[in-house]
């Protein structure tokens, strides 16, 4: 059917579903009036980037009050900033795997609620590159937890859950299809590794604890090339899962930075 699923049936008994960190609810918003022609959602860390996203966007698409500032439609909160260009969202989800989870949780929600139907996710941003020019895009076939495999672990009342982290592919061909047209950058597809932390979880030597040699940490980084993984961040796995159980054809391209 297209429509975006939420895979709770205790949903279906809640007299309001309040998304307390979009300062948004199914009472105090209409939610399939402001968001029901959504087809494209594009999330990244920086409240900062997604509204100059937002705008580029609309300058883009020539859409009315281009020139115009962008509202945030999260304004109420101070968690997440939400941004709207004609049919696109640009959605900030802070940094790590705890702060994007609570807000995809609340975002796909959102999109249920609105009864949007064939919706597009991608995730952007800088990562750190691994063998690959700086300033170069990846765009994520798989992401990868630190041992290089495509699951998601998280811990629910106790137990070990296991999720896949594959990505849509046919999504990343078209991405890689329209990089041709532009030169400026070099793009290629490859697999992205997700960490727990910045510094130590990605073989930083800079960091406030270091446990351990920079001969070991080159090791470490020459089994993730040597695995597939062109990028690392912080959080590509709990995106690919969280998309992939709801219906939600999702895709992340990073920008190499360093």
């Amino acid at each position: 059917s297209g429509l975006v699923l939420v895979k709770n049936p205790h949903l279906d008994s809640m007299e309001e579903d309040i998304l307390y960190h979009l300062d948004l609810g199914t009472k105090t918003h209409n939610l399939p009036a402001m968001f029901g022609d959504i087809k494209f959602v594009c999330v990244g860390g920086s409240p900062t980037r997604m509204r100059a996203f937002a705008q580029l966007l609309r300058r883009e698409l020539g859409l009315a009050g281009a020139g115009e500032d962008v509202v945030d439609i999260c304004a109420g909160s101070d968690r997440y900033a939400m941004y709207r260009a004609g049919p696109v969202l640009s959605v900030s989800h802070g940094m790590g795997i705890p702060s994007i989870s609570i807000m995809l949780h609340e975002l796909i929600k959102l999109l249920h609620h609105a009864k949007c139907r064939d919706v597009t996710i991608i995730r952007i941003g800088t990562s750190g590159g691994l063998g690959i020019e700086p300033g170069s895009v990846v765009i994520t076939d798989t992401a990868v937890d630190s041992s290089f495999q495509p699951r998601f672990e998280q811990v629910v009342l106790g137990d070990v859950v296991v999720r896949s982290t594959e990505l849509d592919k046919g999504l990343a061909e078209e991405l890689l299809a329209c990089s041709r047209d532009i030169a400026d950058f070099p793009t290629l597809i490859g697999h992205t590794m997700c960490t727990y932390d910045f510094y130590e979880g990605q073989g930083r030597l800079d960091g406030a604890l270091c446990s351990f040699s920079s001969e070991k940490k080159l090791e470490y980084l020459r089994r993730a090339y040597d695995a597939g993984v062109r990028n690392i961040e912080m959080e590509s796995t709990a995106f690919a899962a969280l998309c992939g159980l709801c219906g939600l054809k999702g895709e992340s391209c990073r920008c190499h930075l360093r």
